[in-house]
């Protein structure tokens, strides 16, 4: 993990490997954004100039390197764009803040220290910075390196010859005030939430030979224990003598069994709870209703969901939320053998209620079905469920942007707007309750798909058959930013991104 630091020392008297400054888009060219005092004077107040002939315009996320002149001790100027210059009585938004500073920290992969003099005028923006530049310094190394270490897995630090770079090492934020109580504790949160995000991305990007249901319940036991989190693992034998008929349906076509994970954080002073579940699908083959080709390489991704409940609990236990949080991860892989769920079976639910399975490849509504009521059952104050559900929201909505449906209008305007705080993009979604008509089965009480048009919304209506009366739900479906196969941007790397951590723990936070 990238360190991170608070200085009040300039910029310009700083041994670093790189200074980094912001630059924004403004109607005749590039403007040096507030922070870079000290940098533009060593250029004579010409760095903006300096910077056009090099072809920058101040586009967001635009990263351009330029050699220091006398007068800098760090050996690299490196201007990163921030958009559009803000309006007079408007400052610099946390999005772009933190976008700027995850596309400096990638640029300065392989370095060991990088001054960041980016606008931080307030703690808010301070909290931002920070955030971007460690998320954006992810790397997941685990596999490369050449060389095995002690279990026999390749292994290695990222160091072996010719190996891949190590992540920048240390992220110094300039010009700000650590002794100041509001920008020590935006710091603190920064340094949490994205050490967790940055742990869910690794389960994420785990291959699902070492990610099974098992590791995954060790992975969150261990992490229990560190942080004062109470855990409680049901495996198989546990889950068939409850009745948990849906994750145990998923699970039984594999020889890795499925598992169902509790996380509780309690506070002394917390008055309300907050349950999150989440879908924990370690591999989906599709089981009998196999995935087409090229649809199955990164179905590791499948447990996004269960990563970021996860995550989320963890992060409220290490920031100390006044708040009560459970977290639920329905963990099962999805398998086609000869004792797999076949199409036209028929599940007992945990709640009692049959499924027929027409398609084992929807699979995780099964497994959530079953953590939603036995969430239920503790009377939480609200159930937020997350899970790479289905295509159908990824063609609505595509790769960037989760969808939020809620059995409460209000609830899902507010998960909405936190979402938007938290730099987050989501969309409200409905559930047309003419949808459910589709599911309905000749041999059981619902069946686990309906319509193809509408397959997100039809999947968000199954999950509310199992919420119980009057207890406030929504439903985010993270299929499209869970994963992210192109090129990195901003401080969302290649492969798992974390998705829908940082709007649970802003939820969480305004219990």
């Amino acid at each position: 993990m990238t360190a991170l630091t608070l200085s009040t020392a300039g910029a310009a008297s700083l041994r670093a490997d790189a200074i980094v400054v912001g630059v924004a888009k403004g109607a005749k060219g590039p403007v040096v954004a507030p922070g870079a005092e000290a940098v533009d004077k060593a250029f004579d107040g010409k760095l903006g100039s300096v910077l056009e002939t090099l072809g920058a315009s101040g586009a967001e996320g635009e990263v351009t390197k330029v050699p220091s002149p006398s007068g800098l001790k760090a050996p690299v100027v490196l201007a990163v764009g921030l958009g559009p210059v803000p309006g007079k009585d408007d400052s610099y938004g946390t999005e772009p803040l933190r976008r700027a500073a995850g596309s400096a920290a990638r640029a300065l992969s392989g370095r060991k220290k990088a001054a960041f003099a980016l606008p931080v005028e307030s703690a808010e923006a301070v909290e931002a910075v920070a955030e971007g530049a460690l998320l954006g310094a992810y790397a997941f190394l685990a596999y490369q390196g050449g060389e095995k270490n002690g279990n026999g897995k390749n292994g290695g630090n990222g160091k072996a010859e010719n190996g891949p770079k190590l992540p920048l090492g240390e992220v110094l934020l300039v010009g700000t005030k650590p002794r100041d109580k509001a920008v020590k504790a935006a710091a603190d949160r920064a340094i949490a939430l994205t050490e967790e995000v940055n742990r869910a991305r690794d389960l994420v990007n785990t291959p699902p030979n070492d990610l099974t249901p098992e590791a995954f319940a060790a992975v969150a036991t261990a992490a229990g224990k560190e942080n004062g989190i109470k855990v409680q693992v049901l495996d198989e034998k546990a889950l068939a003598k409850g009745g948990y008929g849906g994750i145990l349906g998923v699970g039984q076509g594999s020889a890795n069994p499925p598992r169902l994970v509790r996380l509780s954080y309690t506070h002394p002073d917390a008055v309300k709870t907050l349950a999150l579940v989440g879908k924990g699908i370690t591999y989906d083959s599709g089981g009998i209703s196999l995935k087409p080709a090229g649809h199955n390489e990164t179905m590791k991704c499948d447990m996004s969901g269960a990563a970021a409940v996860f995550a989320a609990v963890v992060t409220a236990a290490r920031l100390g939320l006044t708040v009560n949080v459970t977290g639920w991860l329905a963990l099962a892989e999805n398998m086609p053998s000869g004792s797999a769920v076949r199409p036209g079976d028929v599940l007992r639910m945990y709640s009692g209620k049959t499924v027929e399975v027409l398609n084992t490849d929807a699979e995780g509504r099964l497994v959530l079905a079953d953590a939603l009521t036995r969430a239920c059952e503790e009377k939480p104050d609200a159930i937020v469920d997350v899970a790479t559900l289905t295509g159908a929201m990824v063609l609505a909505l595509g790769h960037r942007t989760f969808g939020i449906m809620a059995n409460d209008d209000a609830f899902r305007t507010t998960i909405h707007e936190l979402a938007e705080e938290a730099g987050e993009a989501s969309w409200p979604m409905p559930l047309p309750a003419d949808l459910l008509k589709g599911m309905d089965s000749p041999t059981a009480d619902i069946a686990n798909i309906g319509e193809r048009m509408g397959g997100g919304l039809v999947a968000g209506l199954f999950l509310k058959e199992f919420v119980a009366e009057g207890i406030t739900w929504a439903h985010l479906d993270i299929a499209g930013p869970a994963f992210h196969e192109g090129a990195p941007y901003g401080y969302t790397p290649k492969g798992g991104t974390g998705s829908a951590i940082r709007t649970l723990v802003k939820l969480a936070a305004s219990f």
